[in-house]
């Protein structure tokens, strides 16, 4: 049964919206002025808090700050007298989920209600697939390279730092990115990936910048560039070595001023972005042959991260043959197998020249064809 804290300083008005919520099955309870009601809420798990802005002890946007601080995630609604409208309204822009003038209509009180509570829903449904698809993209290893990255993730990623980081094909640059933008204070904006190694090279500058309608032949319309959809977050630009250099230079641009100009357009545009680069190349070496601007990788290595190859983390495979195997089994509604010593050991001696993701194809193999228990055999049968 949904539950509902209804704080107000004056008795009558409480006890008719009790009448009126536990009429519609709500369960209510009720608090006689902020102090009261703020420990309520603490120690209670309310689904919507209803509280009168003016009120003795504490007032109800006092009230919604103290929920604030300590962590109460329930929808507040204000409700206010003629005369302390416009504080409610400067109550819902500071976080307050919406406001009811006194005298309360009972019809606008039950869709109030019913709002919160969607949204609250919707809250709790994001937080969940939030934390499955973290839990997807986790960095797996206890390996002393896999420490040190996770170590460098945690000092840089709440700085506004560009990192570029290198590793072969397959070893994990992605998931280092994703992670430097979930514990950045940009989390709450769009991470856009791009792979500059899939886009043709005379589209890149449009796939990145955007382009006016009739900037070139297929231009039917106006478009926004992977910038302008980063506003407020991070890019994060995968093989960044295999970007042209006339592309490269409105990178840098971009990165120096802040700024871009899509294509067909001389119109400048403000962004405000975390530029993350990866690359499977020696920049150093494409530099010295000419394929590479040496001043846009000093822009882009301020922080240089290394992902290391599977073949160097070896001792980490028993970590990540367990990962797969949970992962791919509840993904695909099997029973989760389970590996032996014998098996693992196998697993250690392969050349993964594919890294990662070669591993967790491996690992899908031999859920599908192997034993119930994954056994040394079927490593060397099937991988």
């Amino acid at each position: 049964m949904t539950k509902v804290l209804v704080i107000d300083d004056e008795k009558a008005i409480r006890r008719s919206i009790k009448d009126i919520l536990e009429f519609e099955k709500y369960e209510v309870e009720e608090a006689e002025d902020g102090v009261q009601g703020l420990a309520m809420a603490i120690k209670n798990n309310y689904d919507v808090i209803l509280s009168d802005i003016k009120m003795p002890k504490m007032d109800g946007l006092e009230l919604q700050i103290r929920l604030t601080e300590n962590n109460v995630s329930a929808p507040l609604i204000i409700m206010s007298g003629h005369g302390t409208i416009e504080t409610a309204v400067d109550a819902v822009k500071h976080g307050a989920f919406d406001y009811l003038a006194k005298p309360i209509d009972l019809n606008r009180l039950l869709v109030t209600i019913r709002n919160a509570l969607d949204k609250s829903t919707l809250v709790i449904e994001t937080k969940q697939l939030k934390k499955k698809i973290n839990k997807t993209f986790d960095i797996i290893g206890e390996s002393q390279p896999i420490k040190d990255i996770k170590d460098i993730i945690e000092k840089v990623a709440p700085t506004e730092a560009r990192v570029l980081i290198t590793g072969n094909n397959g070893s994990g640059k992605e998931l280092v990115a994703r992670w430097l933008h979930e514990k950045s204070n940009r989390a709450n904006s769009p991470l856009i990936e791009v792979n500059c190694a899939a886009i043709p090279g005379e589209l890149i500058e449009s796939e990145l910048f955007g382009h006016e309608k009739g900037a070139f032949t297929s231009a039917v319309s106006q478009r926004k560039g992977k910038f302008e959809q980063a506003e407020g977050g991070t890019i994060f630009l995968d093989e960044i070595g295999d970007m042209s250099l006339s592309a490269q230079a409105k990178v840098l641009r971009a990165l120096q001023e802040s700024k871009i100009a899509r294509v067909g357009s001389e119109k400048e545009i403000k962004v405000n972005v975390r530029v993350i680069a990866a690359t499977n190349k020696d920049l150093k070496k494409e530099i010295a042959a000419g394929t590479f601007r040496e001043d846009l990788f000093h822009r882009l290595n301020v922080i240089p991260i290394h992902v290391p190859s599977l073949n160097e983390r070896l001792d980490d495979i028993p970590l990540l043959a367990n990962h797969f195997l949970n992962l791919i089994c509840t993904e695909g509604n099997m029973p989760v197998k389970s590996i032996s010593n014998s098996a693992i050991k196998e697993l250690q001696t392969l050349n993964w020249t594919g890294n990662i993701r070669e591993f967790r194809n491996v690992i899908e193999r031999l859920i599908i064809l192997g034993g119930k228990e994954i056994s040394d055999k079927d490593v060397k049968q099937f991988s």
